[in-house]
């Protein structure tokens, strides 16, 4: 089984979204409601930035100010962040179950290695595969093989859970079943049932009555 990291196993928007609002500050802008950052905070720095920049405006202007956000985010990392509720016993679970588990996240290692660890489970994960892990990430399906490869499985044998459209198109790339979980950092407007899923779970603890999809 493997699992997305920002709004599919851990939730970090607390910690993205006073991120985002520290960079405001620093630029004199008014800071941005946390429900307006939240669906947002799967889409990464860029996709945060979006909210307040335009990006085509001046380029080096706007990388300037994701790397600033990655540092304030890098001292924030975990402050907040915690597994999403039902998750500490379906980690269990799948340890007592002699279930395999893993991460694949375009988050880099520098931020996601740090946050596993803050919350324990970095010992218990089989595997962290990393946006900067390979040369392509996801959609494209090189992560999740790969992730299968580490946990001695084929992708056929796999389960990836995410709440992003593309977890879901690097899963069907992968030959794996893909569950989109809607509980996760989904913008409004935005229809998981068009994505292409094997399932949907609207709570963490949906997730076990599904095991047997694959």
């Amino acid at each position: 089984m493997l699992f997305d990291l920002d709004g599919t196993l851990i939730d970090t928007a607390p910690d993205m979204a006073a991120a985002l609002n520290q960079l405001l500050a620093e630029e004199n802008k008014a800071p941005i409601a946390y429900r307006d950052i939240r669906p947002h905070v799967s889409q990464g720095a860029a996709g945060l930035l979006d909210l307040a920049w335009t990006r085509q405006a001046d380029e080096d202007r706007f990388e300037a100010l994701r790397q600033r956000f990655l540092e304030i985010y890098a001292e924030l990392n975990g402050h907040e962040s915690v597994l999403f509720d039902g998750y500490a016993e379906i980690l269990d679970w799948l340890d007592t179950s002699g279930i395999s588990w893993g991460i694949v996240t375009n988050k880099p290692a520098w931020l996601a290695e740090p946050l596993i660890r803050h919350l324990g489970i970095d010992q218990r994960c089989a595997c962290l595969v990393c946006g900067d892990t390979l040369e392509r990430r996801k959609p494209h399906p090189a992560q999740l093989v790969h992730a299968a490869g580490l946990l001695n499985a084929e992708p056929q044998e796999c389960v990836y859970i995410g709440d992003s459209i593309r977890d879901m198109q690097a899963a069907e790339s992968a030959d794996m079943a893909g569950i989109a979980a809607t509980y996760g950092y989904i913008p409004g407007g935005t229809d998981p049932c068009s994505w292409p899923t094997t399932a949907m779970i609207d709570k963490p603890g949906d997730l076990i009555g599904l095991i047997g999809l694959k």
